[in-house]
């Protein structure tokens, strides 16, 4: 039976890997070039603008048609098979993040966007250290975001749409381990920064040298996931696990430790036995070569191997997605029942760094019993 994309965003979803600043609107893109004077990505010579008229469209069909273009240009320019060349197109987002009230609205628009796409859990990952060249500290970086976040919040539960909605602070492999993340998300752990990252560059960039702050960081209650078996194989899986990992951003290329049966070798034996969920982002898998096709992602066969596996959309404006959408890619390309797509929202729930009650709160109140309406002869689809 298909899941259609209208059906699927309707369900409860859990998103625990999402790049903050890679899920920009375009017209939030557009904006911010406006106001910093910054001509917009898919202007013929982007960089810094003199006259900032020039840094965008005009207004009705011609701002929505500019705004199209910038999605577009991010698109195509991350669809590049590297998954270096896809992280240079962040060096655009970035840009225009290095002040409070841009981090401030595009927090809240996260949480807006999360609502839109029936998200009712979610992470926001991001390095706050990549923010500081407007003046701010890393603790106001952080707090910007996290006013913008419950901004976000309270205008859902104003609707009648709550949502829990937290953050992860990354490292970034190709820079030093700066022990003040630590500090800042530790001193932050019960207003809502749940955890700390590896992202960036995987191959060639080890996450041992990040041990100790991962200590550091569960000591002080703080949770962990690194980003691995992207760009990587299993050694850099294994090395992501001996680090301190407790689950593994992507992690497709696990796949390469499965029998042609489908049985776990060792090191997906571990990650089975120890309940390591996998962040899989399948669209974002096709722009930077982990995988070639839809058809050949390694996400069903990790998912019948026992595998945890979770859904989401890693960077909404550089693969033009959302994880209902990208839900609706694996059911179409492996017919994935209403039942699998049910086993990765609970295993994201269950894997999820947020307050545990307020995680079985939903999984009691929202996610079973929306599942429960959705099946066949209860209301669901016939």
């Amino acid at each position: 039976m298909p899941l259609p994309l209208e059906s699927l965003r309707a369900l409860p979803k859990v998103v625990l890997h999402d790049h903050l600043d890679g899920g920009l609107r375009p017209q939030t893109v557009l904006d911010l070039c406006r106001e910093q004077g910054i001509l917009p990505p898919s202007a013929d010579a982007p960089g810094r603008s003199a006259p900032a008229t020039r840094s965008a469209a005009g207004d009705g069909g011609e701002a929505e048609g500019a705004a199209d273009a910038v999605a577009r240009w991010f698109a195509e320019s991350a669809d590049s098979g590297s998954l270096e060349r896809y992280l240079a197109t962040f060096s655009r987002t970035l840009e225009l993040m290095q002040t409070a009230p841009a981090l401030r609205r595009i927090a809240r628009e996260f949480v807006e966007d999360m609502v839109a796409d029936g998200v009712v859990y979610a992470e926001t990952r991001w390095a706050p250290m990549q923010h500081l060249d407007g003046g701010l500290t890393l603790a106001e970086a952080v707090d910007a975001v996290q006013a913008g976040l419950e901004e976000g919040m309270a205008a859902a539960r104003a609707a009648g749409r709550p949502l829990l909605v937290g953050q992860l602070l990354c490292f970034l492999r190709h820079l030093p381990a700066d022990p003040e993340l630590v500090d800042v998300a530790a001193a932050r752990r019960e207003q809502g920064v749940w955890g700390v990252d590896l992202a960036g560059p995987e191959r060639g960039f080890p996450a041992s040298p990040f041990r100790e702050q991962f200590a550091r960081a569960r000591e002080a209650g703080l949770r962990v996931t690194v980003h691995a078996g992207e760009a990587d194989g299993l050694a850099s899986i294994r090395d992501a696990l001996d680090s301190g990992a407790e689950r593994l951003g992507h992690g497709v290329r696990l796949a390469e430790d499965l029998s042609a049966e489908g049985r776990p070798g060792p090191i997906a034996s571990r990650v089975r036995e120890d309940g390591i969920c996998l962040e899989v982002c399948p669209s974002s898998n096709l722009q930077t070569g982990a995988a070639e096709t839809m058809a050949a992602h390694p996400a069903d066969a990790l998912l019948r191997a026992g595998l945890p596996l979770s859904i989401s959309s890693d960077n909404r404006l550089m693969s033009r997605t959302c994880t209902s959408r990208e839900l609706a890619r694996l059911a179409e390309a492996f017919d994935w029942t209403l039942e699998d797509v049910r086993r990765t929202v609970l295993s994201g729930l269950e894997a999820g760094f947020g307050p545990e009650a307020a995680r079985r709160a939903l999984r009691e109140d929202v996610v079973l019993p929306a599942f429960a309406a959705a099946q066949p002869g209860q209301g669901g689809q016939e």
